[in-house]
């Protein structure tokens, strides 16, 4: 295989179509650094690429964790019994097409990568940068691999949340421009919610396969569907308190009330996971406001449209959030 072709094999395998979740947080982060006093933007490029690489390298540990514990006879299981569950994840395992050796092997290469650019940082902004990096790293493999398995124990979206909320903003905040500020906080702590919440509109719609299997996910340690419904709307709706109060209170300015117009989507996705605890087997065709949704027709023959809209419009609503950051941070400029 060519190196070319073994670095989009690896990409793709390592689920790059969740890199969103880190990369928008990422470059929000750097949107809120310019025009700060010390910014650089070799400094910031390095670090939304560390958080790209660091991203996949996660990904592929969660799989040879994963995968190493319990094998996927257990999703094929579930499929057999009718139980609504994807079974796509490690498939380039069970099809042979590597080694667990090899994907060993792939994991600390993306770890390698990450631990380098961190390093290049490090060297410029302090041990700050040194100590994200360090606690970053430890949740990254603490959130399937033993001892802790925190996303078998009910913390994995979560630990998530923080990652890709506080902990990789400030960081990459901080790579940028060598310091933080308090409006990184009032922004940083919604991103994660929403991030969290993509991971968690997940874990409630695989509810029963996931309890059957004994993966302890946060609905599942709710174990209420009434309870799972709260959290829900504290996920989807303490973020827009927050940017509201840290307007009124003057860490951000007026202009950050412009996220309330992704408010919409947030109720419109607690009105279907309502719908879905209530009615499963109900129904929705994606409307305009939602945001994009490809490939909808083949995912209506695929049968898994009542999960796609769902999942959809949580990534749509943390990407929208972001994006309206991004351009007011530019505006600001």
């Amino acid at each position: 295989m060519k190196k070319r072709n073994i670095i989009l094999f690896w990409c793709r395998n390592a689920r790059w179509n969740s890199l969103p979740q880190s990369m928008l947080p990422a470059i929000l982060a750097v949107c809120m650094a310019l025009g700060q006093e010390g910014f650089a933007w070799t400094y910031a490029i390095l670090a939304v690429f560390g958080c790209a690489v660091g991203h996949l390298g996660m990904n592929l540990f969660d799989d040879y964790f994963d995968y190493r514990k319990k094998g996927s006879e257990f999703r094929d299981k579930l499929a057999g019994e009718g139980i609504r569950s994807r079974i796509a994840k490690c498939s380039y395992i069970t099809s042979g097409a590597v080694t667990m050796r090899q994907l060993l092997y792939a994991c600390l290469v993306f770890g390698g990568v990450a631990f380098v650019i961190g390093g290049i940082i490090f060297l410029k902004r302090g041990e700050t940068i040194l100590y994200i990096a360090l606690i970053t790293a430890l949740l990254g493999v603490s959130y399937s691999g033993d001892p802790v398995r925190l996303s078998y124990r009910g913390f994995g979206e979560l630990q998530v949340g923080f990652m890709f909320g506080p902990l990789l903003m400030t960081g990459v905040y901080y790579a940028a421009c060598g310091h933080l500020d308090a409006s990184v906080w009032f922004i940083s702590i919604p991103v994660g919610m929403l991030v969290a919440n993509i991971l968690y509109t997940h874990s409630i719609m695989d509810f029963e396969p996931d309890k059957k299997v004994g993966k302890m996910t946060l609905a599942v340690l709710l174990n209420n569907r009434q309870a799972m419904l709260v959290v829900l709307g504290l996920m989807l709706f303490v973020p827009f308190g927050i940017v509201v109060y840290g307007v009124w209170a003057g860490y951000l300015v007026p202009l950050y009330y412009i996220v309330l117009l992704t408010l919409p989507m947030a109720g419109g996705l607690f009105y279907l996971m309502v719908e879905y605890i209530r009615y499963p087997k109900k129904t929705f065709q994606p409307a305009f406001w939602m945001g994009p949704m490809t490939d909808w027709q083949r995912i209506e023959g695929a049968g898994i449209g009542w999960f796609m809209i769902r999942w959809y419009l949580a990534r749509n609503l943390l990407s929208f959030f972001c994006l309206i950051i991004i351009v007011i941070g530019l505006i600001r400029l």
